[in-house]
């Protein structure tokens, strides 16, 4: 194991002995994990649940449905959530798409390289977005990098400020067991630190589970 790798599998047992087990997604299905990845786009989850609410009280927590229902209706519903006008027309053109590709089962068939291609094919759908689903709905270990996880590798050192999404992808991806359960649990605990410790004004650096890790990963450098 590298000198990366170490450090990296140290992070993962710190931040897992701070907060213990996340099991994201909270989500029943892959449908409804889905939706919710479109749905927290630029919003807290808190949000989300509500929009998620409002189409689970509708029955419209199925892609087959979403399709067939009118833009201004899902508008409504997932008004919570914010923007709601762009991602009811994201979800719709997603969902039409998903039906049309002959459902998850179909997709499921494909490749996570060919599968990630589609899914960023679609309207409204990033990386961070695109890799999300392919995680937590289908299953496929690919790390997910959020604004989070930016900062807190840039804040340690651990990439360079310039880094980008696939650079700091490139550093989890590389250093660590390709495992769906791993990558999974690092993310969510990632964003638990993002969320409570590493904010972007005030950070709680003394109180930090990762106030021992604030160095380079590689010596004399930062890693990426």
């Amino acid at each position: 194991m590298t000198e990366v790798a170490n450090i990296l599998n140290a992070v993962y047992n710190a931040l897992s002995a701070a907060f213990g087990p996340q099991n994201w997604w909270p989500a029943d299905g892959p449908e409804e994990m889905i939706i919710g990845a479109v749905l927290t786009q630029n919003t807290t989850w808190k949000n989300v649940e509500k929009a998620l609410a409002n189409l689970r009280d509708n029955n419209l927590l199925t892609f087959a449905a979403i399709a067939d229902t009118p833009l201004a209706e899902l508008e409504a519903l997932i008004r919570p959530s914010g923007y709601f006008r762009q991602k009811s027309q994201r979800l719709k053109d997603l969902a039409e798409a998903i039906v049309n590709a002959g459902g998850l089962a179909k997709l499921e068939n494909l490749a996570t390289a060919k599968l990630r291609k589609w899914l960023l094919k679609q309207k409204g759908i990033g990386p961070e977005t695109a890799d999300s689903i392919l995680l937590y709905a289908f299953a496929r270990p690919v790390f997910v990098i959020d604004a989070y996880t930016l900062r807190i590798g840039k804040r340690h050192k651990w990439l360079a400020e310039s880094a980008d999404y696939a650079k700091a992808q490139k550093l989890f991806s590389q250093n660590l067991p390709a495992e769906v359960r791993l990558f999974n649990e690092f993310h969510a605990l990632l964003v638990q630190i993002g969320k409570n410790f590493c904010r972007p004004r005030n950070p709680r650096c003394c109180d930090c589970p990762l106030s021992q890790f604030s160095r380079p990963l590689i010596t004399g450098k930062t890693s990426l």
